[in-house]
């Protein structure tokens, strides 16, 4: 089976866990069609870089997928089909990496940033 790397963006609007039900519906879809999701990551909500279909955020998540390139056709049609899907892009890759992506890696910096510089004011008082 071939590996893939989808990046999905919801509506603004959705709360996260109706955008993970909705994720969830377009998982089940892979797996019944003999694909496995290998990883998961929620970037969470968003700012896009311009307005599109009047939504200037969004929910973001990346699938690594190993599956026949039917799951993924059929993945593709119902992610066209639904009203709560405001973009994404699916491509094929050669390996899927099990680090954590750059985005998710910046997040887990900033917090520890902000830790550190808070330990650090408490210790110069």
């Amino acid at each position: 089976m071939a590996l893939y790397e989808s990046v999905v963006i919801g509506r603004q609007d959705l709360t996260p866990s109706q955008f993970d039900t909705l994720i969830e519906k377009f998982i089940s879809t892979i797996v019944s069609l003999k694909g496995e999701i290998k990883k998961k990551e929620s970037w969470g909500l968003r700012n896009l870089a311009y307005k599109i279909s009047k939504n200037r955020k969004g929910h973001y998540i990346l699938l690594n997928i190993d599956g026949p390139p039917e799951a993924i056709l059929e993945y593709e049609r119902l992610m066209r089909l639904d009203e709560d899907i405001i973009r994404f892009l699916t491509i094929k890759i050669k390996s899927i990496d099990e680090k954590p992506s750059p985005l998710v890696n910046n997040k887990s910096d900033k917090l520890k940033n902000d830790t550190g510089i808070e330990e650090n004011n408490l210790n110069l008082d």
